[in-house]
């Protein structure tokens, strides 16, 4: 029993650490996470949408001081329990997403190991199970370091922690897992590969033959039957490849404009997804800097998901002398973790990318 609950201690506790570490490298697309638990089509908790940052990076650092109070052994009843209510809110979370087809994705891993809603759940029944060994088996969870040390070292994680979270929150993510992450080239990651695996549909027909319902499935052929078709239904069995990016659309007044902007050789894009919660005090850095960007010959326009009036409030109180486009908000959340961020692209390939509190490091 000592080595299993040995193996399970290290197991759990480098999980927690890496589940957390990797959340806390990019806590506001965490937060984006629990918004999508919290609205109404999933938990209908919408009252909690506007602290999710906030209860986002206190999760985050929670479970990453958890694992290594476990792996050091501090605190075994307090951590013992911590870590089995933890995982009991979690599956339940995980379970009730799959089973409900309620949120793709559970953000365990961020964007570094995207899971499934069922191999999310799995992934915790397996950890609930680890940890009940721990539950039960409290005893046998001894300090590997001399006990005064503990508190120190518990110290020490929480600081480096909200030190690292500061950091990535008023700057971006120090690891950047998505597909729009610097030297991608947009179109590249639009396109869809010869020979990718194509989505796999069932089609249910139901004919009414002499007074009699019949159902025929199959891949799509019209089945040759000799009554009345009644109707048919179509189920998608098989996910076909879907290209990293997929939902980048601009758009304006004269229309569709998005391969005009990835075929251009200098473009600055100053990105908004929702010019309400922007950071209003980015705007003068950006003002000064997109002057200078049009000077050099670059092509300087904002995207956005909010819409005129918002756009043109915005564009008259700092004097903003470009336009705004309308992209997907997903889209552009995904894009930066800044409201404002900023991007520069040469043909559609991600040269660079800066919250707006950089704007100053952006080279033109």
């Amino acid at each position: 029993m000592k080595a299993v609950v040995s193996i399970s201690r290290i197991l759990v506790g480098a999980l927690f650490i890496f589940s957390g570490f990797i959340k806390l490298n990019d806590p506001v697309g965490f937060s984006f996470k629990l918004q999508e638990y919290f609205s109404e089509p999933v938990l209908d908790l919408p009252f909690l949408a506007p602290f999710a940052l906030i209860i986002a990076i206190v999760l985050v650092i929670f479970e990453l001081v958890l694992g290594i109070m476990l792996l050091i052994g501090y605190a075994p009843k307090f951590t013992s329990w911590s870590l089995l209510l933890m995982i009991l809110f979690f599956t339940f979370l995980t379970f009730y997403s799959a089973y409900f087809n309620k949120v793709t994705d559970c953000g365990c891993f961020g964007d570094a190991i995207p899971l499934t809603p069922w191999e999310s759940f799995y992934k915790d029944v397996i950890l609930l199970v680890l940890i009940l060994i721990l539950f039960f088996n409290q005893k046998l969870i001894k300090p590997v370091l001399a006990p005064k040390s503990h508190r120190w070292v518990i110290f020490a994680s929480f600081l480096l922690c909200f030190g690292f979270c500061y950091h990535v929150l008023m700057h971006l993510p120090v690891f950047d897992f998505r597909p729009y992450k610097i030297g991608n080239n947009i179109a590249e990651k639009m396109s869809v590969p010869e020979g990718a695996a194509e989505p796999v549909y069932e089609y249910e027909w139901k004919f009414n033959v002499n007074g009699e319902e019949k159902i025929i499935k199959n891949n799509g052929a019209y089945p040759g039957v000799e009554g009345d078709l009644v109707g048919v239904e179509t189920k998608q069995i098989k996910e076909g490849y879907v290209p990293p990016i997929h939902d980048f659309v601009i758009e304006g007044d004269e229309g569709d404009i998005t391969q005009q902007i990835l075929d251009e050789d200098k473009v600055f894009l100053v990105i908004a997804y929702n010019i309400r919660s922007t950071e209003l005090e980015g705007y003068k850095a950006i003002k000064a800097l997109t002057e200078n960007a049009k000077q050099k010959g670059y092509r300087v326009i904002g995207l956005t998901a909010s819409g005129k009036n918002y756009q043109n409030t915005l564009k008259k109180k700092y004097s903003l002398d470009f336009d705004f486009y309308q992209t997907d908000e997903t889209a552009l959340k995904t894009i930066v973790r800044a409201n404002p961020g900023i991007l520069i692209l040469n043909r559609g390939t991600i040269t660079q990318k800066k919250h707006w509190f950089d704007a100053s490091d952006i080279e033109l």
